[in-house]
């Protein structure tokens, strides 16, 4: 069996999840366009480099080229539809609690556990599937940021790139065990969100050399902030 055949019998699942953490990380890519007020057509760019970034990088690692954010329709189109959609309807986005980060938890998940999903159909090792799955999670959140002038937040102290890995190590290891793809997936996405969410909630982080640990109030206000 080629990789091209291995993958596309196995490339369901991965492209689903793909178009879902797509759909979701465009969505915290136009919401900091909002709070950073671009006009639209910035707004829209920050969605799609933020939803494409990740499993950009990861396909050209894996020789998945070209990208299939570069030749699959429905990556451009769910990406424009969710900067639409926060662009239209922004009041009731940003009602959510601090909605850029709550999507990029929800993406960070969809797209680790999707990353090591491709990079196992393409028959790249445990390690480095778990690596890329961590990769193709943390890429579009560090992409957007620099675009707004932030530092990411993969490079603070923030429980990040960790949960991105364990949610992506879960895939492996499942699928090393031949646990069904579905529920490996399921239970790594969980955890990796569960992990991140928590982090935001609690400020969970991780240690600083010469850094006290930061209160539990300081970590309610960062998360409201």
């Amino acid at each position: 069996m080629t990789v091209t055949r291995f993958a596309v019998d196995l490339g369901v699942l991965p492209v689903a999840l793909d178009l879902g953490g797509t759909f979701v990380f465009a969505l915290s890519g136009a919401a900091a366009g909002v709070k950073h007020r671009l006009d639209v057509f910035g707004a829209l760019v920050l969605a799609l480099v933020a939803a494409s970034s990740g499993g950009m990088v990861r396909d050209v690692l894996i020789g998945a080229v070209p990208p299939a954010a570069l030749v699959d329709w429905r990556y451009l189109a769910v990406s424009l539809l969710a900067g639409a959609v926060v662009l239209l309807w922004h009041s009731a986005v940003e009602r959510l609690r601090n909605p850029v980060q709550l999507f990029d938890a929800v993406g960070l998940a969809l797209f680790a556990v999707s990353g090591a999903h491709k990079a196992l159909a393409f028959h790249v090792g445990p390690l480095p599937a778990a690596l890329l799955g961590m990769l193709s999670g943390i890429g579009g959140g560090i992409v957007r940021d620099l675009l707004v002038a932030e530092v990411p937040t993969v490079l603070r102290a923030e429980i990040y790139a960790v949960a991105a890995l364990a949610g992506a190590a879960v895939v492996v290891l499942g699928s090393a065990l031949g646990v069904p793809s579905s529920l490996a997936t399921a239970a790594g996405a969980l955890l990796c969100f569960g992990l991140r969410f928590m982090a935001l909630r609690r400020g969970w982080r991780l240690p600083v050399a010469g850094e006290q640990e930061p209160s539990a109030d300081a970590a309610k206000t960062r998360w409201r902030a």
